[in-house]
């Protein structure tokens, strides 16, 4: 085997490794390495809302990068956990939380995929149930005839 497949792939890996640091070039860590710890463990709950697949502390978008600033900024200042949260809820809504509470604003959230699973089940069972009672019952003579052939004896007798 040959190493030049391992060297694209190590290349590629070096490349993709270096983009995603570069984009947190310009995030300035809080000296206190505390603080800087819960910055990134609330960062991790919150999403971003370009990405909106990813946390703020994963995504290397500018509006993410300047909510982990924001999220720095409130835990250095004496922020908790909670009045962090809060703060950024205020501004983005209860979708900016990687896990949105459950309460009746965020019941699409929760409940519109599992409900339109069921119902796309519902309208494929509808569906195979209007196909086999749709399909007509075969005359007699038909029936003999589809006998005959699946008995090998052709197509003969009509």
């Amino acid at each position: 085997m040959s190493g030049r497949p391992f060297a694209a792939l190590a290349a590629a890996a070096l490349l993709a490794a270096a983009a995603s640091t570069a984009a947190f070039e310009n995030d300035v860590p809080i000296d206190d390495p505390v603080l800087e710890a819960r910055a990134v463990a609330l960062a991790k709950e919150l999403r971003c809302l370009v990405c909106q697949n990813q946390s703020i502390m994963e995504s290397d978008a500018p509006l993410a990068r300047d909510l982990r600033s924001v999220v720095r900024e409130r835990v250095a200042g004496g922020d908790d956990d909670d009045a962090v949260m809060a703060y950024v809820v205020a501004r983005y809504g209860d979708f900016v939380l990687l896990r949105p509470p459950l309460k009746p604003k965020t019941w699409p959230l929760w409940l519109g995929p599992p409900l339109l699973l069921a119902l796309a089940a519902l309208a494929l069972v509808a569906r195979r149930r209007r196909r086999s009672a749709a399909a007509p019952a075969l005359s007699a003579d038909e029936r003999a005839r589809l006998d005959r052939l699946l008995d090998g004896d052709g197509d003969r007798g009509a």
